[in-house]
């Protein structure tokens, strides 16, 4: 019966024009960015800290209670996270079109934030293992499912910049978290700096679940927060010829994703990002200490690079909104990162140039992730799709990330080779995988472009029936339906 109700709903959703003036409409867009960017944006902050301050904890005696091999053991901690967080990531975001969105991020953060505080409380090797599988756990029906999240309130064309936003606080709070460390190192106490780490930064965390709860909006056409008048705008708003905004899950877009040739190239793309944030979150302190700093002063020189990615990430988002182009953006950002890993290689004894090199290689990172996440869903045709196709592009890309938990063992520093070598390598094949979709997706706009154009002049009649043909599981097959390129 809900089923049917929502079907009704996206009939009407799709049969609506727009009638609203833009400047009604861009006030009720405001709101919405009101409503949803600052709760979003601030859980991934919390995510980010949560999942990344291991390697902030590394330097501050987390190693003294994982045994002996502590160095491997380390490196087996940070593989737990993606191990959970990949093998449920497609199920994580699937759940936001099973119950309403605002319960499963909710939910998703009750779970990580009661794990990353009992990190405090860990005594060996064993218990932190299993904190970080429960925080993978946590964080995989929320990081890519604010992707799709997103795309049940904004338009194509607006997603980026907004992405680009919640995933930039990622950027932030490895400045954030570079500080708070930072001061925690000059705290004294009987409990060990690492565990106070752990309860600063988990903590927040279970407030935030219920803020969440609490305050999120669900849907566009269930909303409290919006009245009726202002519900009918931004369906309106949201009308997108051959895109199905339907909420509830269709089965075949499960056939679709794993059938259509963009879904692994995508992959591909996000294997050389969850490579380089996996080395960047995990050991970013511990390469820049092997620059001849010292831990405390480590953990400060994290924040300009996190600090400079965080407005990289914002202004290439909004010029690829504006430009409504995602490809060239992200073949210049895997290259940029590139040359970062290539002075990182090439450079192994000046510490100026190799502190330089992080600049590039940590804002290429960061930058790519948004675009890619907007880039899938763009292109998926309906919600459905859009979550699993970036369940999939996730899971497969965070298999690099256990790759990045065990590539910068202590005793290859300073050079690591094993470390940057992969980096360079697979941005370079990411540049390569961006720049094939970009040419299929014009191709492909260019071909249905022509063939409606005879369809119309065949038929007479330009206006087909697209809400028709959309209930028949096409996704991006859909009449009227156009890629971003």
């Amino acid at each position: 019966m809900e089923d049917t109700k929502q079907d009704v709903e996206h009939l009407d959703e799709q049969a609506r024009p727009n009638q609203h003036t833009a400047s009604e409409t861009r006030k009720v867009v405001l709101k919405l960015d009101v409503l949803i960017l600052p709760i979003t944006a601030l859980m991934y902050v919390a995510a980010s800290l949560d999942r990344g301050n291991i390697g902030n904890a590394k330097l501050q005696g987390l190693l003294t209670i994982l045994g002996n091999n502590s160095d491997t053991h380390y490196s087996i901690c940070l593989m737990a996270f993606y191990i959970t967080y990949v093998v449920f990531n497609i199920p994580g975001n699937l759940l936001l079109t099973v119950i309403s969105p605002d319960k499963a991020i909710a939910l998703g953060a009750l779970v990580w934030g009661i794990a990353a505080t009992a990190q405090a409380g860990a005594q060996n090797f064993a218990s932190v293992v299993v904190c970080r599988l429960f925080i993978g756990l946590g964080e995989s029906s929320f990081g890519t499912a604010i992707g799709l999240y997103y795309s049940f309130w904004y338009t194509r064309d607006e997603i980026a910049k907004r992405i680009s936003l919640y995933i930039g606080m990622g950027s932030l709070a490895g400045a954030f978290g570079g500080l708070i460390a930072y001061g925690v190192q000059y705290i004294h106490s009987d409990l060990a700096n690492f565990r106070i780490l752990f309860l600063i930064e988990g903590l927040p965390t279970l407030l935030l679940s219920l803020v969440v709860f609490l305050f999120l909006p669900s849907y566009p056409t269930k909303s409290r927060y919006l009245k009726e008048a202002e519900r009918d705008i931004v369906q309106a708003h949201l009308v997108d010829p051959g895109y199905d905004r339907r909420h509830s899950f269709d089965r075949t877009a499960l056939k679709r994703c794993f059938t259509t040739r963009t879904t692994y190239p995508n992959g591909v793309v996000y294997l050389a990002v969850n490579l380089t944030l996996g080395s960047v979150s995990g050991f970013l302190p511990t390469i820049i200490a092997s620059f001849g700093y010292t831990n405390a002063k480590a953990q400060l020189y994290t924040v300009p690079p996190y600090a400079v990615a965080f407005v990289g990430t914002i202004i290439a988002s909004t010029l690829s909104d504006r430009c409504r182009s995602r490809g060239l953006f992200v073949v210049g950002l895997c290259l940029f990162s590139a040359i970062g890993f290539a002075i990182l290689l090439a450079v192994p004894s000046n510490h100026a140039v190799r502190y330089f090199a992080v600049f590039p290689a940590v804002l290429g990172c960061f930058s790519i992730g948004p675009l890619m996440m907007t880039w899938a869903a763009n292109t998926a045709g309906s919600h459905s799709a859009a979550g699993v196709r970036l369940g999939f592009m996730n899971a497969f890309g965070q298999s690099f990330s256990i790759l990045a938990s065990f590539s910068f063992p202590a005793s290859e520093g300073p050079h690591w080779y094993r470390g940057f070598g992969p980096n360079l390598a697979m941005n370079g094949v990411a540049a390569v995988a961006a720049g094939y979709l970009t040419w299929y997706y014009r191709r492909e706009n260019a071909r249905r472009d022509r063939l409606e154009s005879l369809q119309a002049q065949d038929n007479g009649n330009a206006a087909k029936d697209i809400r028709a043909e959309s209930e028949g599981g096409l996704h991006d097959l859909a009449p009227g339906f156009r890629y971003f390129v």
